[in-house]
């Protein structure tokens, strides 16, 4: 067999290659699935698009210096980064104070949830639905009441006791905390609910302790359910608006509300770099949460 006549054939088998592809690929292609792809696509601009404007935004310049910017411009013509250097020192102080706040709440809400959960699953309680659905009311309270009825609590609590929590961080802390709670409850038991207990009378059977196989084996097992509680609290608490605008001081606003005040009175650009910090650092939270522990971790957890 000649060059030529080897060079023809794999060209013709690279050929026979690529129309199986194309026809396997045209096969898959069905109206539904188009539908559904398209869907989806949609779906994710959807919910993707106010957040490239905003940091789209945040890098527009104005034409000349003279020209004060009090609107969105996206695309931006021309680029600058002067609104970083220009965000408010209060809005940096409240994103300061709001991830602390929020931090502390999702280790708070575990700290609590945790516990919750495995008496909701396993401990022998009297009326656990009632339990159950005390636990979970939060949820189905609209924050603005939530907000309200907290503020007038503080009221009656600092008349009987002389301790007022209004406007301070401790009161905002605890209204946020019985936000988020909920949130690591439900969480750890819908991992607990899947949680094969044979892996427990087997630590039990090799001679280790209560604690010590809640610490060894039940916690760890569980661990995908508490880092999603937790970070489902730490968004709740960073991204509530209703709540912190009742029981939040002057000097401890949250960033959101500060932000809320600053589009309120008087727009500028810089509130959009503010933003886009912020929405920064929760993605590299993500990201460095999905390095450590591991989101697909629950998504196993889940299907088991």
């Amino acid at each position: 067999m000649t060059p030529m006549t080897t060079s023809a054939l794999d060209a013709g088998t690279s050929r026979s290659h690529r129309a199986g592809t194309w026809r396997r690929l045209a096969r898959r292609l069905t109206w539904p699935r188009v539908l559904a792809v398209a869907y989806v696509l949609l779906v994710f601009v959807f919910l993707l698009a106010p957040i490239v404007v905003v940091i789209g935004g945040s890098f527009s310049a104005p034409e000349n210096d003279r020209v004060v910017m009090s609107y969105v411009e996206f695309p931006p013509r021309h680029l600058t980064l002067k609104w970083y250097a220009e965000i408010p020192s209060p809005q940096l102080h409240a994103l300061g104070f709001s991830f602390a706040l929020a931090f502390g709440v999702a280790v708070a809400a575990c700290a609590l949830g945790v516990p919750a959960a495995l008496a909701l699953v396993r401990g022998r309680i009297a009326a656990k639905p009632l339990v159950a659905a005390i636990l979970r009311a939060p949820l189905q309270i609209p924050h603005v009441v939530t907000g309200i009825a907290l503020l007038q609590f503080y009221y009656l609590a600092g008349d009987l006791s002389g301790l007022y929590l209004q406007g301070t961080a401790a009161g905002l802390f605890l209204g946020h905390l019985f936000l988020a709670t909920p949130f690591v409850i439900g969480s750890v038991t819908a991992v607990l609910q899947r949680f094969n207990v044979r892996l427990e009378e087997a630590a039990f059977t090799l001679g280790a302790s209560r604690w010590r196989t809640l610490r060894r084996v039940t916690l760890p097992i569980i661990m995908p359910g508490i880092f999603a509680g937790g970070l489902y609290a730490f968004i709740v608490s960073f991204v509530d608006v209703p709540v912190a605008l009742f029981l939040a001081g002057s000097n401890r606003a949250t960033f959101p509300v500060e932000l809320f005040f600053a589009m309120e009175q008087d727009f500028n650009p810089s509130s959009l770099a503010a933003a886009s910090l912020a929405a920064g650092f929760a993605l590299l939270l993500v990201i460095a949460s999905q390095r450590i522990v591991g989101i697909d971790n629950l998504l196993k957890a889940k299907s088991r």
